[in-house]
């Protein structure tokens, strides 16, 4: 899990990885999305930026496994700022599946300090 959270989401968003004239513009999205996914509990505690391309995703998520799915979620999220789909169809369509990661990433998060909470007070 040590890619690069730039370059992984330029992918998503169809740019080359040789291509950085947009760099600027998506780091600018991907921490919006990553301080939107702090706020939820997902990433450190501490504030998370990116600045290039050398943050990757084990930075912000550690080894923790069970949040895979932040790289879909931060993928659409930017997706949805960077470049819109013109289709109001296709639109609904990803945030709605926004939506439902929001949903799922949080409800990891809080079966995650429930356990927690289990496993401190159990000692």
């Amino acid at each position: 899990m040590n890619e690069s959270i730039l370059e992984t989401v330029a992918k998503a968003v169809g740019i080359g990885e040789s291509y950085d004239h947009f760099n600027d513009e998506l780091i600018m999205h991907i921490n919006t999305v990553l301080m939107g996914l702090r706020q939820i509990g997902v990433g450190p505690s501490e504030p998370f930026l990116i600045t290039d391309s050398t943050a990757t995703w084990s930075n912000f998520l550690g080894d923790d496994k069970n949040y895979e799915a932040v790289k879909t979620y931060v993928c659409l999220r930017v997706r949805i700022l960077f470049d819109p789909p013109t289709s109001s169809t296709l639109a609904d369509a990803m945030k709605n599946q926004i939506a439902e990661w929001e949903w799922r990433l949080n409800l990891e998060y809080e079966c995650n300090k429930q356990k927690e909470g289990e496993t401190n007070s159990g000692e």
